[in-house]
């Protein structure tokens, strides 16, 4: 079920397939990415199409739960959030970001995986990546989720980081969501988590 968050003009839900594609578009960054970045090796990611990308995310909704969770003002999908159990991203377990912490802990608690935020243009700086995140950390942990990672950027460090490298969120977004440093191999791209029940572990 939706819910409201304090700007009662954004809805988030469990996202569905037909307003992903609307979001996403047929140009930019997300319309050739398909938020298939983590979930694939390099290699497969070197051997597939943008359209082999948006087959794959697609696919992804065939089974539940989604595979993230959408906002929306007036009816129409504004913002993304990818998050799904970090298996389910191979890519991250080659990740030098990732180097300070236990890759094993996947068999042991649900870890799940915030990685990917898509705004639309028009929306930008206006709160629905906070609106998101809330709407992600309730997905995950009423779908079985001990624990929820992320991996931002800190502008204060990356004071240049482009919008590209933006899509994970920054730090201060995650902060301010009760999350907590737990790791930093990368400068400036710190390994945050948040407990179930808690905003420390």
């Amino acid at each position: 079920m939706a819910h409201y968050d304090a700007d009662s003009s954004v809805e988030t839900a469990p996202a569905h397939w037909a307003a992903v594609e609307e979001l996403f578009g047929t140009k930019g960054e997300p319309s050739r990415c398909w938020c298939r970045w983590f979930a694939l090796s390099s290699k497969e990611w070197a051997s597939t199409s943008q359209e082999d990308r948006r087959e794959s995310l697609k696919s992804a909704f065939q089974g539940s739960p989604a595979p993230g969770v959408l906002a929306f003002r007036d009816g129409g999908p504004i913002g993304w959030c990818a998050v799904e159990p970090r298996v389910n991203y191979p890519r991250l377990k080659r990740s030098r970001v990732l180097k300070g912490t236990l890759q094993g802990e996947d068999n042991k608690i649900s870890l799940w995986a915030v990685t990917c935020f898509v705004v639309a243009p028009q929306q930008r700086r206006s709160g629905v990546s906070a609106s998101l995140l809330s709407a992600a950390v309730d997905h995950a942990f009423k779908n079985g989720a001990d624990v929820i990672e992320a991996y931002p950027v800190d502008t204060d460090l990356r004071t240049k980081a482009t919008a590209a490298e933006l899509f994970h969120g920054t730090l201060s977004l995650f902060l301010a969501g009760g999350f907590h440093v737990v790791s930093e191999s990368v400068p400036g791209r710190p390994v945050v988590r948040l407990s179930k029940g808690s905003t420390a572990d």
